[in-house]
């Protein structure tokens, strides 16, 4: 494993948690080569809630599934608490993943013959890593979850599935957490409740956040706001409004998606 801590940028106890340097991501060969992600250098910082966007096809997600060692680079480095996430064996970026690492997906990925409250224990359980009840109450009332805890999936809203999948992802404490569409199967109402836990979860514990969205309405929730377009960061946007936003991508010309979104999450 190549550790940099104490060298690296990213170096735990610094300010930045996660970083990319240089990164390049190709797929196919020849002609049929597509660049995803086009010599991206960027930072993340403790603390901040970062919102990944684009068109389809822009590299966020893959961006996302670099930094958090699902994807293997072309080039280039990641670096996630002072380790080098690019360079990483299998077995060392399972453990990265499992210490350093939590995820939260638009699909939930709850085990849905357990409890919620079991599915939020689960990771530390599989981890055999000790659970802090205090901790635990206090992300259950954070999300709402206390008269829940029993239920199974099925017997639970979407937006009650997804704030368990949030309970669980940040139970452990990690140094980071990846969002692919959090909010992409919930109704407005569900979105708001999720977007505001996580929020808070960053603002009042800490906790670091990426999250991949083409929703401008979750995207103004992040305290910064990254426009991928053609595999390179075209806009760094620090405490957009929702307008700004949506300002932005009309800017690029894309326009009519973002109206489109607009009017959904207006609905």
């Amino acid at each position: 494993m190549a550790g940099r801590a104490g060298t690296d940028p990213g170096t735990a106890g610094d300010a930045v948690v996660a970083r990319a340097i240089d990164l390049t991501k190709t797929y196919g060969d020849a002609d049929a080569r597509v660049t995803a992600l086009d010599h991206v250098d960027v930072d993340f910082a403790r603390g901040e809630m970062t919102a990944i966007m684009g068109p389809s096809g822009s590299g966020k997600s893959t961006l996302m599934h670099c930094m958090a060692g699902l994807d293997a680079p072309t080039s280039g480095r990641v670096v996630v608490e002072g380790l080098e996430v690019s360079s990483m064996s299998q077995r060392q970026l399972t453990k990265l993943r499992r210490d350093q690492i939590g995820f939260i997906f638009q699909s939930f990925n709850l085990v849905p013959t357990l409890t919620a409250e079991e599915n939020i224990l689960l990771p530390l359980q599989i981890a055999k890593r000790p659970i802090d009840r205090a901790w635990f109450d206090k992300v259950v009332d954070v999300v709402g979850l206390r008269p829940r805890l029993k239920h199974r999936p099925s017997q639970l809203s979407g937006g009650q599935q997804q704030r368990v999948a949030c309970a669980r992802a940040i139970m452990a404490r990690p140094s980071v957490i990846f969002a692919d569409e959090p909010t992409g199967n919930l109704d407005s109402r569900s979105s708001r409740e999720v977007l505001g836990f996580l929020k808070d979860s960053v603002h009042d514990y800490g906790q670091t956040i990426v999250m991949v969205t083409h929703d401008p309405r979750a995207a103004s929730y992040a305290d910064r706001v990254l426009v991928l377009a053609d595999g390179r960061i075209i806009r760094d946007l620090k405490h957009p409004t929702y307008d700004r936003i949506l300002a932005e991508f009309a800017t690029e010309g894309d326009a009519g998606d973002a109206a489109g979104t607009k009017a959904r999450a207006d609905a």
